[in-house]
């Protein structure tokens, strides 16, 4: 036992295990910490002054109907063309996400037909922002005319389904089965804002514009 503690003493400090001082944890902790405020600071910043009015000297209020409380995308339950979970594409760790133009509806009639155009048109609008702004779509039911021309007019429109058995937790408000609807979802996979067909498309190109002039994320 003497020998090995005498051998240990002896060894270069370079071979000693070396743990982070009080001082270096703390520097490290705020490093962190500004590291996620540089990059989802401005996404957050952005939501609380949009839900708020915060610091906006314009008197800003939203087109669309504010989702109270936020509902996290995971609860809609809703899988891609692929059969992936439409959550795994937000989230903190994905930092050019986009922000995703969403219409549901259970059976798609004239007034989801209008949601779908305007759902389209509305990143056209945008310019060279558009492609912050992705499109999808939950429609259980469609006409046979819509089908038919489904690929020509919404190609770019990306047609989700509901996962196995799902029960999905829809926003406060939203009732697919029951009329038509489009959903804001942020990059961080928030629904923030929903629109029905009494709402324009410069309704939600307003909303858009000012959400994507305030994030840097997205």
């Amino acid at each position: 036992m003497t020998t090995t503690t005498a051998e240990s003493m002896n060894q270069p400090a370079s071979q000693t295990p070396q743990h982070p001082t009080p001082a270096q944890v703390r520097r490290g902790r705020r490093m962190a910490l500004l590291l996620f405020t540089v990059g989802f600071g401005p996404m957050i910043l952005a939501t609380v002054m949009f839900y708020t009015g915060w610091l906006n000297p314009t008197g800003h209020s939203n087109q669309g109907v504010l989702v109270q409380p936020v509902v996290p995308v995971d609860q809609l339950q809703l899988r891609g063309v692929g059969g992936e979970p439409l959550a795994e594409r937000f989230g903190l760790s994905d930092t050019e996400g986009q922000w995703l133009l969403m219409v549901v509806a259970e059976d798609c009639d004239g007034a989801c037909e209008q949601l779908l155009y305007l759902a389209r048109q509305v990143p056209v609008a945008l310019g060279k922002n558009a492609n912050r702004v992705a499109r999808a779509a939950y429609v259980g039911q469609i006409g046979a005319e819509l089908s038919a021309t489904w690929e020509q007019q919404y190609r770019a429109m990306e047609r989700l389904s509901l996962a196995p058995d799902a029960r999905p937790q829809w926003p406060e408000g939203v009732r697919p089965g029951q009329a038509p609807a489009v959903l804001l979802v942020d990059p961080l996979g928030n629904v923030l804002m929903r629109y029905d067909e009494r709402h324009s498309g410069k309704d939600m190109l307003k909303d858009i514009k000012h959400l994507l002039k305030l994030s840097q994320i997205g």
